[in-house]
C-alpha cells in the first residue's frame, strides 16, 4: 500500500488527477474580461495571469503598459489591432528565438510608439493588408522576422487566448481594438483572436466580441495549417493597403458541390500534413486604399478605418493623401477572389479543390489547442490580383 493507504494503481491515478487539476487555472484567459486602459487585477499587480503555481509558471511580463515600460526591453503583453498603421504582433523577447519554444512568453511588438510596448523597427514590414469585415479585423503581411527576434528560417506557429492549459499563448496575453465602434478612443477587448508568425510572414485576426460567431471566425484548433486557411487573403509583398471585406468562411469549413464540410486537423503523431481536401475561399475585398510604408509606419499619415456604410471616408482619405503624393488611388475589388493558390507538397497524391460558399455552421469552440510546432512546407500560388498569401504551416 502507498503512504496514502491506496494501492499503487489508485495512488498513481490520484497523483495524475492532482497533476491535471494543477495544470488548469480557475478562470481561463478567454473568460477574463477587462476594460482598457484601467485594467483590474485579481492578485498580481499589472498581470492578468495570477496562476504562478501552475505547470508553465508565471506570466513573463505585464499588461499595464505605458511610457515607463516602452522600449527595446519592454515585456508588455497587451496588444492592439486597430488599423493598417496601428497594430501589434506577438514575438519573442530574446533574439534568435523559435516561435514554438517561446509562444507562451511572447511580448507585444507594435507599429506605433505610445503603447508601452516594443516598436517594430523601421523597414521590418515589407507588405501589409488590413481588412475590416462585419465580424472581425485582420492584418496579413510580410516581415523581416529577425528584426523582431524570430530566428531566420523559423516557420513559426500560432498564438491565441486558449492554449492546451487555457492560460493563453502568450500566458496572460490581451488584445484590444478600437475598430469595432465609432469612437476611436474606446478600445474593446477582443476575447477571441489568433496570430500566426513565421517564414517572414504573419496574420493576426481579432474578432468582434459582439458577433455571436466570434469564436468560430477566430477558431484556434487549426494551428498546423496556418494563414492560408485561418486568415485567407490577397496580401502582397511590397503592397500596403487598407480595405473593407466580406467575412471569410469559418476556418476549417468549406463547401463541395453545395455540401458544407468541416475539416478535422489530424494529430501530430500522424506526421506532416501532406495534402488538404480544399483550398480556402479568399473573401471579396473593396474600397482598398494603398499607402507607402514610410507614410504609415514612420509617424506620418494616419489611416482611417472605413465602415461598410461610410466608404466615402476611405475615398476622402485617399484623395487627401494623394494630394501630398503619399498614396496611390483606391482600388475596388467587387468580385470575390477565389482561393486559387496551389500548394506544392512532397506527395503527388490528388486533392479536391473547392471554392466555399458562406456558411453559418462551424466547428464548436474547443478550449484545448494542439501543439503549435510548425514547419512551412511551401509558399506557392498567384491570382490575377497578385500573389496570394498562401504560406501553409505544417508539422
Amino acid at each position: 500500500m502507498s503512504p496514502l493507504g491506496l494501492s499503487p494503481l489508485l495512488a498513481l491515478a490520484a497523483l495524475s488527477l492532482v497533476s491535471a487539476q494543477d495544470s488548469f487555472p480557475k478562470t481561463p484567459l478567454a473568460n477574463k474580461h477587462f476594460t482598457y486602459p484601467n485594467l483590474s487585477y485579481a492578485i498580481q499587480p499589472y498581470r492578468v495571469d495570477t496562476d504562478d503555481n501552475l505547470l508553465r509558471g508565471p506570466q513573463l511580463g505585464y499588461n499595464q503598459c505605458n511610457s515607463t515600460t516602452e522600449g527595446k526591453n519592454s515585456l508588455c503583453q497587451t496588444s492592439f489591432l486597430n488599423s493598417l498603421d496601428d497594430f501589434c504582433v506577438w514575438a519573442p523577447s530574446q533574439p534568435n528565438s523559435a516561435v514554438a519554444d517561446q509562444e507562451g512568453h511572447m511580448v507585444a511588438w507594435c507599429t506605433k510608439p505610445g503603447r508601452g510596448t516594443r516598436v517594430i523597427p523601421a523597414g521590418a514590414l515589407t507588405g501589409v493588408q488590413f481588412i475590416k469585415t462585419p465580424a472581425y479585423v485582420s492584418v496579413v503581411g510580410f516581415i523581416d522576422q529577425t528584426k523582431i527576434n524570430i530566428a531566420a528560417g523559423d516557420s513559426g506557429g500560432e498564438m491565441d487566448p486558449h492554449g492546451a492549459d487555457l492560460r493563453g499563448n502568450p500566458l496572460g496575453g490581451l488584445v484590444f481594438s478600437n475598430a469595432f465602434g465609432g469612437d476611436k478612443n474606446t478600445f474593446t477587448q477582443a476575447i477571441e483572436w489568433h496570430n500566426f508568425m513565421g517564414s517572414n510572414s504573419f496574420c493576426f485576426k481579432a474578432c468582434d466580441p459582439a458577433n455571436k460567431d466570434a469564436a468560430h471566425f477566430c477558431e484556434h484548433v487549426f494551428d498546423r495549417i496556418g494563414c492560408a486557411y485561418n486568415v485567407p487573403s490577397n496580401a502582397q509583398n511590397g503592397v500596403f493597403e487598407s480595405c473593407l471585406g466580406d467575412n471569410q468562411d469559418f476556418p476549417g469549413v468549406y463547401t463541395v458541390n453545395g455540401q458544407v464540410m468541416t475539416y478535422t486537423q489530424p494529430p501530430e503523431d500522424q506526421g506532416a500534413i501532406q495534402t488538404m481536401p480544399y483550398t480556402a475561399r479568399v473573401p471579396a475585398s473593396s474600397s482598398c486604399v494603398a499607402f507607402k510604408s514610410a507614410d504609415v509606419f514612420n509617424g506620418g499619415v494616419g489611416v482611417p478605418v472605413a465602415s461598410p456604410s461610410a466608404s466615402s471616408a476611405v475615398s476622402s482619405a485617399s484623395s487627401t493623401i494623394s494630394s501630398s503624393g503619399s498614396a496611390t488611388p483606391s482600388v475596388t475589388r467587387s468580385s470575390s477572389a477565389s482561393g486559387s493558390a496551389s500548394i506544392s507538397t512532397a506527395s503527388s497524391s490528388p486533392r479536391t479543390t473547392a471554392s466555399a460558399a458562406s456558411s453559418t455552421t462551424g466547428t464548436s469552440g474547443n478550449p484545448q489547442s494542439t501543439s503549435n510546432d510548425a514547419v512551412t512546407l511551401a509558399i506557392s500560388g498567384a491570382s490575377i490580383l497578385g500573389i496570394v498569401f498562401s504560406a501553409l504551416f505544417l508539422s
